[in-house]
């Protein structure tokens, strides 16, 4: 167990520089050799800052045979440092791609670049042509066959998407590239390319049908992030004072069908670096395309908790065809948390990966479906407080106060469907905007329970009804005739039921019922 601390490589991405500068370094070397050893042609998929370019960069200087940098780590036994293969590497990471012609001058400039190092004079042509010329080149001048990295291979379709037109054509542009990697197969020894979202390989990869796509290979699980034994062994001088649970909290719980979770890199270095707890991922991107997609698709936000997906479906997107699922798994907003096959027919159920962002996903929800003041009043309030105290009164006049706020017909402008969808959902981000662990339970011989939140040493247990007017009862009626306490109750936790009913000609709480179970 290392006991020496070290640089944090915040933000660096360039393998040279952080085993030059002794900086933390977590082994993924093994990943890249057992890639090599496997197959030729690969494709990763990974959120945004998880350490996607660092793995690119790595397997560059692994190919280009700097043996140096390799010392001390797993692939330094099981390489031939005495081969040396010529890099193509492409990364989009750099540039805006949401007006026309900047994917082409943009590729433009880094083959330009590519061919000044190598002593190779430029061609005339489309990106295609040169690219195509770039590879065989460099394996008649080298006699080496040519290694090809592409990083962040998507964005140029993901920055154009408010535009499907420019979309659409960087797509196709981006297409005809990629096909050059099959067309000059002979030429190349290696390749492997990465992004955050997963196009379906018809409209991107058609004909570089011999990819074989780790994304959700259980080998794999780990290539990017750090585990738990990563925090406990490469880090472990930078625990001290630092709560370890709450750390896992905050930032474990990335699952890509391997038996461990991983925590986000990018968090854990900011958090060793600041020693605060804070959604430094998510501040680094807030998700407003991914939240308007989520609204447009009038999915209520309780449904998102045990969303249920195929293979098919998370293999599915495209500028036409974006199902939220696949978008929100993608991107990192949400994660795998369970697979069930049955008879061959799998499913894997979504849910958030941790509290970071759950929290934060959530209120920035709660700002799309609700005014400035109203969010803000919301993510203010100590409900967390108020649930610690019991304090039911005080929890009812915070929501109805909050409801209060919320204009007579707003629900109409956001896209959700009902007043009673959009109640449960402005209900659901309410409570996990401020980091409550909210969930729906899963469905039992009783029914199906609203919403449950488990806080302290106790469970809240929700069911939700809108009347038209005046209060029924319904809701606590439910509650108590589904039994939803019992499974609680067999986990030797007190549950509390609350009943809550919506006024439809009021637009507030018409009822708030409490009840000790």
């Amino acid at each position: 167990m290392s006991q020496t601390r070290r640089k944090l490589p915040v933000g660096i991405q360039t393998f040279r520089e952080i085993r030059e500068e002794d900086c933390y370094y977590v082994d993924k070397t093994h990943y890249a050799t057992q890639l090599v050893a496997n197959g030729k042609h690969y494709f990763l998929s990974r959120p945004r800052r998880f350490g996607k370019s660092l793995f690119v960069d790595t397997l560059k200087e692994l190919f280009e045979g700097n043996e140096a940098l390799f010392r001390g780590l797993a692939a330094h036994g099981n390489w031939d440092w005495s081969v040396h293969h010529p890099v193509v590497r492409l990364d989009f990471s750099g540039a805006s791609f949401d007006q026309p012609q900047a994917l082409e001058h943009d590729l433009a400039d880094q083959l330009g670049a590519i061919e000044d190092e190598a002593g190779i004079s430029a061609s005339d042509g489309p990106p295609v042509v040169r690219f195509r010329r770039l590879v065989r080149e460099l394996h008649r001048q080298t006699g080496r066959r040519v290694v090809v990295l592409v990083d962040e291979y998507d964005k140029p379709i993901l920055d154009a998407l408010d535009t499907r037109e420019l979309a659409v054509a960087n797509r196709a542009a981006l297409r005809g590239l990629y096909s050059t990697v099959k067309f000059n197969d002979a030429h190349i020894r290696f390749s492997f390319f990465t992004g955050v979202t997963k196009f379906s390989k018809v409209s991107v990869f058609s004909d570089l049908n011999n990819l074989a796509d780790i994304t959700l290979h259980p080998a794999y699980s780990a290539i990017c992030g750090y585990t738990d034994r990563d925090l406990d062994t490469v880090f472990s001088p930078e625990l001290e004072g630092l709560d370890r649970q709450a750390i896992r909290d905050w930032y474990d719980g990335y699952r890509w069908l391997g038996e461990k979770a991983v925590y986000n890199p990018f968090d854990v270095l900011l958090l060793f670096e600041q020693r605060l707890f804070r959604a430094h991922w998510f501040e680094t991107g807030t998700p407003t395309f991914v939240i308007r997609k989520l609204l447009d698709t009038r999915i209520a936000r309780p449904s998102l908790d045990g969303l249920l997906a195929t293979d098919d479906l998370l293999s599915a997107f495209d500028v036409d065809d974006m199902a939220v699922e696949e978008l929100l798994f993608q991107t990192g907003y949400l994660t795998i948390a369970d697979v069930h096959d049955h008879d061959g027919d799998i499913r894997y159920r979504l849910d958030y990966p941790n509290r970071e962002v759950r929290q934060s996903f959530n209120r920035s929800l709660l700002r799309a479906m609700t005014p400035p003041e109203s969010s803000r009043a919301a993510t203010g309030a100590d409900v967390r407080a108020l649930l610690q105290a019991n304090d039911f009164g005080g929890l009812e006049a915070v929501l109805r106060a909050f409801f209060a706020s919320i204009p007579y017909n707003w629900h109409v402008a956001n896209d959700i469907g009902d007043y009673e969808g959009y109640c449960a959902s402005v209900f659901f981000a309410y409570f996990a905007a401020t980091g409550l662990n909210v969930r729906t339970e899963d469905a039992s011989s009783h029914g199906r329970l609203d919403m449950a939140v488990e806080f302290g040493s106790a469970v809240y247990l929700f069911e939700f009804k809108v009347v038209d007017d005046a209060p029924t009862g319904e809701a606590m009626a439910h509650l108590k005739a589904r039994r939803y306490a019992d499974k609680n109750r067999t986990r030797g936790l007190p549950a509390h039921l609350i009943g809550v009913e919506f006024s439809r000609k009021d637009r507030n709480l018409a009822a708030f019922e409490t009840e000790r179970a």
